[in-house]
């Protein structure tokens, strides 16, 4: 899956660079879309599994299509894999315009954006406040020494990637 995925996206998208490629790939062959496929396959419908235990199903789900994928593979080969998925998943499944159009890692985008401009980047933590166990840090983003966007959030991490989307807006990336 993950070949005929990257094939495809090569094919598709032949301008575009390795890493934005990756990135769109791992969101297609993630366990998430996977299982999202799954049910809209309604791949359940035809599994026998038990019931009473506490499973996701969206993980069953995502499996099953993965297995049936390699079935496919089994049977008519890496050829039969690449016109089901191209033919028949792609088509009725996968929202590839939706799939582009989602949030992506902002933080990776601007460094990415930082590396081609030749410009020094970092996050600096402005504060980190504690409230009834509820975190709220503030990070704003310096590039060259000139301070760009802030973010807030509950965590670093989610700090970064608000003052990463602001920063990226700011500098006409968005």
């Amino acid at each position: 899956l993950d070949s005929v995925i990257a094939e495809f996206l090569f094919s598709r998208f032949p301008n575009e660079d390795e890493g934005y490629l990756t990135k769109i790939k791992s969101k297609i062959v993630s366990r998430r879309t996977l299982g999202l496929i799954g049910h809209e396959m309604d791949i359940c419908s035809i599994l026998r599994y038990n019931k009473g235990r506490s499973i996701k199903l969206e993980t069953i789900e995502g499996n099953a299509f993965e297995a049936l994928i390699g079935a496919i593979y089994l049977d008519g080969g890496y050829s039969s894999v690449q016109k089901s998925v191209q033919n028949h998943v792609f088509r009725m499944y996968v929202d590839l315009n939706q799939i582009l159009e989602e949030e992506i890692d902002f933080k990776s985008r601007l460094f990415i954006w930082s590396q081609k401009n030749h410009l020094p980047i970092s996050f600096e933590v402005i504060s980190e406040e504690n409230n009834a166990s509820i975190w709220n840090y503030v990070v704003q983003v310096i590039i060259n020494g000139q301070e760009f966007g802030r973010g807030s959030g509950t965590s670093k991490k989610i700090a970064e990637q608000a003052a990463s989307k602001e920063t990226l807006e700011l500098v006409g990336e968005i």
